[in-house]
């Protein structure tokens, strides 16, 4: 990856989702209503059973670590990583008020797992990948620490075209300040947005194909108002764009994503498209 400086990149990462972890505390309810069922299907495609010892890359606020710790029980284990200490802070305190106690929440670069190898059953990744430095190395990471057998299945964006959740803000900030676009192979939400973009590094580390699909659903927010207030809040890729404004750009820019978000009210709601990969592998066991 030219141009960029891996440690440098994941701590500003780490920084900026620091930032915003408040924000995703206080979001956190809407933002599981609109993504359950994407962790649900990931979940369904672990294959997962009472006892096993599941990894979550990228875990956030603990979901989907903690819809897994009661699939596994008492008998099995999970360990969720994120960067951001607060986001995890809000993670175990979540697990806590739930009882949970086989589910553990780890602050690390999940480029370099601190694990032996085949440690887990399953490796799980909710909209983690496009944003690592390296993905490659992570992926090998994944294969190692996987046990023969185990899935791993990871949910990334599908292209920007398919998804005005993401797309709506950013193109209103296109028109009023200069907003470069990631050169291929560097990190950004749309990096692993194309049929086998991510399958095909998982089957160089010599995991195999299981699936390699495109999943919709749908974001709902109560208005225009409160979906600007929704992007502004937890978008930290965003954030340092919005901040380039002048306030008179401000109250512009407001107005044109308002204005284009109400394209989309159904009834009483604001109804926003939503489109993922859905990419699961599988560690075949070794040759006898």
């Amino acid at each position: 990856m030219s141009a960029v400086d891996p440690k440098q990149y994941i701590e500003k990462q780490k920084q900026d989702w620091n930032r915003v972890a408040p924000a995703w505390e206080k979001w956190d309810q809407h933002l599981d209503h609109n993504m359950s069922f994407i962790s649900y299907r990931l979940i369904g495609d672990l294959r997962l059973r009472t006892g096993q010892d599941v990894l979550d890359l990228g875990c956030g606020t603990g979901n989907p670590s903690i819809l897994i710790s009661r699939i596994v029980g008492d008998k099995g284990s999970v360990v969720g990583l994120d960067l951001s200490e607060g986001m995890l802070a809000v993670a175990r305190r979540k697990a806590d008020e739930l009882g949970l106690s086989n589910v553990r929440f780890m602050a690390e670069d999940v480029s370099t797992l601190p694990f032996e190898e085949d440690s887990f059953d399953a490796v799980i990744s909710r909209f983690c990948l496009m944003f690592l430095p390296d993905i490659p190395s992570t992926v090998k990471e994944i294969t190692r620490v996987l046990r023969p057998g185990g899935y791993v299945a990871a949910a990334v964006w599908s292209t920007a075209d398919k998804n005005p959740f993401v797309r709506i803000a950013m193109e209103a900030l296109k028109r009023f300040i200069d907003v470069p676009s990631p050169l291929p192979g560097h990190p950004g939400v749309f990096r692993l947005s194309k049929p086998g973009d991510l399958m095909n590094v998982m089957k160089e580390t010599g995991l195999a194909e299981v699936a390699d699909e495109e999943i919709t659903g749908e974001s709902q927010f109560e208005s225009a108002d409160e979906y600007l207030l929704n992007i502004k809040d937890m978008a930290a890729p965003l954030q340092p764009l919005f901040a380039k404004l002048s306030a008179g750009q401000r109250e512009e820019v407001d107005a044109l994503i308002k204005e284009t978000v109400n394209r989309y009210k159904s009834g009483n709601k604001i109804v926003l498209p939503m489109a993922f990969r859905v990419v699961v592998s599988r560690k075949p066991h070794p040759l006898t």
